[in-house]
């Protein structure tokens, strides 16, 4: 997967050579670069919010369906993993702070092929997170309205579907009228999440820890403490982890990008698997696996109804609401900027490219981001899409690892990062083993699906990005 190192080759006579386009607003060209708004607290935003969304709230359930318990060893698994990650991310990034993240890594450190299919699949593997996030947004205003008395008669699936579908669109309209506007409304919503969360969590831990009484059932359903069920479910919550790298994704539009790059990746990872921690631990000791198996993806509202009554299960609906709609609109985002990146280097049309500045955002990107989402979003299929995110984010977090021990052994002159990674290559190749070996727990549908869409990126090079050559290029 790699060419000899030059520079970028476009020949000017192909569809992928530069071209000016004329719009309404201005002129743009390939050479457009978007704006550098984003400081420490919006890229720590964009990776909690991500991370600490639909994950912290539709996970429970599902997770502690499978093995009760020992789903917290499961969430720690994914965070350790993550945070292996985190740290050769972090050294790529401030050496290449440029939209793409992984792709651009990845391209630059192991050639167009390895490139051309992470950053398709980045592209992918984030519409189906989104998706999933969606997903997940639907079924708590569903139960935002069951709770307030609305009722939605004999098909909620549909009205799922419609409210993800609806919601895509928003936040892709949103990102579309610039990246501050989204990020400030990014901020909001993580600092009133974490404050609901931590206050919630407390008191959770207070019940657990039998400081206070809240009636909880006594437990029947046993806990799963087993290698491979604590591994699969790993790889069935990794979802929740990939908030961190969507941090890299904007990393073009990032304020001192050698400061604040590694502080809000690795920020993000340790304070997000703590949380998540902590979470699962609440409530599966509120409910066991026959409890949480029932209440399904919104397992967290009746765990919210059962330690504080009527309140709860408002603060968590809320809180649900709140973080789907963080993780989507974060996740939109970076996606639209995986497209950019990716069209930049002429792996896509260039027109892909196009900037609108008007509001400095990749307008096109974001229709290429959002189109998708609301398609998939509409299956309402939660633990697929979960999954194939999880397989084609790990495809990528473990050729991260690799490209990182390429570049080192190749000492290119102009890598020169603000952070490196303590340990030499020893953190990015357990990290690279760790990103594979975490596929071999998914569910076979997940992987084949992951397998189908990487074999149709691989035929994407061959067809159209056949003769650029990005390998040593900035």
């Amino acid at each position: 997967m790699s060419e000899e190192p030059t520079g970028t080759n476009i020949e000017g006579d192909s569809p992928k050579a530069e071209e000016v386009i004329e719009t309404d607003e201005a002129t743009v060209t390939e050479e457009s670069e978007l704006e550098r708004t984003l400081g420490l607290t919006g890229g720590l935003a964009i990776g909690i919010g991500t991370m600490i969304g639909a994950g912290i709230f539709v996970f429970p359930g599902l997770a502690g369906a499978e093995v009760g318990t020992a789903a917290t060893a499961s969430f720690a698994v994914g965070g350790v993993i993550a945070l292996l990650v985190a740290l050769p991310t972090s050294e790529l990034a401030t050496a290449m702070p440029k939209s793409g993240g992984g792709y651009y890594f990845i391209s630059r450190g192991l050639g167009t092929l390895a490139g051309t299919i992470v950053g398709l699949s980045l592209w992918l593997g984030l519409v189906f997170a989104t998706a999933f996030y969606l997903v997940g947004l639907g079924y708590y205003a569903l139960d935002g309205l069951a709770e307030i008395g609305v009722t939605v008669g004999a098909s909620p699936g549909i009205i799922v579907s419609a409210l993800a579908v609806v919601f895509g669109v928003a936040f892709t309209i949103l990102n579309i009228t610039g990246t501050e506007n989204a990020a400030k409304l990014q901020n909001g919503i993580v600092a009133l999440l974490l404050s609901m969360l931590v206050a919630f969590l407390g008191f959770g831990l207070l019940e657990a820890f039998g400081f206070v009484d809240a009636d909880t059932p006594a437990s029947e359903a046993a806990d799963v403490w087993e290698v491979v069920p604590v591994l699969s479910v790993a790889a069935l919550v990794f979802t929740s982890y990939l908030g961190f790298a969507q941090v890299a994704t904007v990393a073009g539009e990032m304020k001192k990008p050698g400061r604040n790059l590694p502080l809000a990746m690795i920020g993000s990872v340790v304070i997000v698997t703590f949380l998540y921690v902590i979470t699962i631990f609440v409530a599966t000791d509120v409910f066991d696996r026959q409890a949480l198996d029932d209440a399904g993806e919104t397992a967290m509202v009746e765990i919210g109804r059962q330690l504080l009554g009527t309140p709860g299960a408002l603060i968590i609906i809320l809180g649900g609401l709140l973080a789907t709609m963080s993780s989507a609109n974060a996740s939109i985002l970076s996606t639209s900027r995986a497209i950019y990146g990716v069209s930049k280097d002429a792996l896509l049309p260039q027109w892909a490219s196009r900037v609108n500045l008007k509001y400095g955002t990749p307008h096109v990107a974001l229709g290429m981001a959002g189109g998708p989402v609301v398609v998939l979003a509409a299956t309402r299929q939660v633990q697929l899409l979960a999954e194939v995110a999880s397989f084609l984010h790990l495809i990528m977090y473990g050729l991260i690892c690799v490209a990182l021990i390429a570049i080192r052994r190749d000492e290119p002159d102009w890598y020169d990062p603000d952070f490196r990674v303590p340990g030499g290559n020893a953190i990015p190749a357990v990290g690279a083993l760790a990103s594979f070996g975490l596929i071999g727990f998914m569910d076979r549908l997940s992987i084949a699906v992951g397998l189908v869409v990487i074999a149709a990126t691989a035929g994407w090079y061959f067809y159209y990005a056949g003769d650029v050559n990005l390998r040593g290029a900035l």
